[in-house]
């Protein structure tokens, strides 16, 4: 079927111009479809997205198309997989006064959640766009593969913040995790929870573009006095910002499975500058070039937006779990050492992935 299929759309290696074009992160966003429209590269270990909810089945990507809503910008998520888990390292813009809670859905004042419409949404391979319209913020999204790039504008005078929830997660609970503020400009923490995956951690190691005019760390709901580091089950961190009205704050998130030592060297080795416009063209290259291994001929605009969007969404997991220096955790949730110029990978799904998504994956991406 599958030699059928690639003959069907005649498969060839010539380059073609674009194809992202084709590429409609929204489809499989409703429904029970699980996908996610936020950035990500082939087989990436940072998936940065919006998070619309934190439960329901039909929400195991973080993010449904029915929902008017966002909690914020998570790193990591599933598509697809039919499971709901991941949702770490969830970041939130705000302007005037810092909200610490998500609030109600149905009543977002309550919480720091905002409400958006898709007309002002925009998604492409590696790129991702929104107006939070209760702050009327514009949240951009790129990423490499280890790290997200988040391009905030901010359109009120005074003060303004971003919130980084470590409670937060995708149908899973945090059970323990840590913060703790360094300078003026960086942010650093861990995460571990268990839900579809029993014990999960991530690092993070969080870069501001502005220094803050001020930060803190929230514990149980309450603001540490003069603390720049805590522990805990419900921590929060957050880092305040004085904005004249067309203001840009650039973040850069990079993760690990490791330690926060090995988060610092994904930043430094893939995210050393704050040229967002250059990282997502680098994005929309990688996805290029992964995409013109096949070549379409013939058919309708629509028909080859499917096509398209379909190999896209195959080529989302399995993601990367190495850091730059080739260290992993393995599944024994030892640290290991790669051999060079290896990979390791996680998020497999094998029981579903074997029929199709593997051979598939000799046939076109050996290497």
């Amino acid at each position: 079927m599958i030699v059928s299929l690639l003959l069907l759309f005649g498969c060839s290696q010539k380059n073609q111009l674009n194809l992202t074009d084709f590429v409609d992160p929204f489809i499989g966003t409703g429904g029970t479809g699980h996908t996610f429209p936020g950035a990500t590269l082939p087989f990436g270990m940072v998936q940065l997205s919006p998070d619309t909810r934190q439960n329901g089945w039909d929400n195991c990507s973080g993010y449904h198309s029915l929902n008017s809503t966002i909690l914020g910008f998570s790193h990591t998520h599933l598509s697809g997989t039919g499971a709901i888990d991941y949702g770490d390292i969830l970041v939130t813009p705000m302007s005037g006064t810092l909200l610490t809670e998500p609030g109600e859905e149905t009543n977002p004042e309550t919480g720091y959640r905002s409400r958006f419409s898709h007309s002002s949404e925009e998604a492409k391979p590696g790129y991702y766009r929104v107006t939070l319209e209760d702050d009327m913020i514009e949240a951009e999204m790129t990423v490499t593969e280890r790290a997200g790039f988040h391009r905030y504008t901010f359109t009120k005078e005074g003060l303004s913040h971003i919130l980084i929830d470590l409670k937060h997660g995708l149908g899973d609970r945090t059970t323990e995790s840590w913060v703790e503020i360094n300078g003026k400009r960086e942010i650093v923490g861990m995460r571990r929870s268990t839900g579809w995956a029993k014990n999960q951690v991530i690092y993070f190691v969080a870069q501001f573009s502005e220094s803050f005019e001020s930060a803190g760390i929230l514990e149980n709901g309450t603001v540490l006095q003069d603390s720049q580091k805590s522990q805990g089950t419900d921590l929060k961190t957050f880092a305040s910002f004085k904005f004249s009205p067309r203001s840009q704050l650039l973040v850069k998130v990079a993760i690990s499975a490791v330690d926060v030592e090995g988060a610092r060297k994904n930043l430094e080795k893939e995210l050393p500058g704050w040229n967002f416009d250059k990282v997502r063209q680098s994005a929309k290259k990688r996805w290029e070039k992964m995409l013109s291994v096949i070549s379409v001929k013939g058919g309708t605009e629509s028909e080859k937006t499917n096509f398209y969007t379909a190999l896209y969404h195959s080529l989302i997991a399995p993601n990367v779990f190495n850091d730059v220096d080739g260290r992993y955790r393995g599944a024994d949730l030892d640290i290991h050492q790669l051999p060079p110029n290896r990979s390791m990978y996680t998020v497999f799904s094998l029981w579903d992935t074997f029929r199709a998504a593997h051979p598939l994956f000799v046939l076109l991406y050996p290497d």
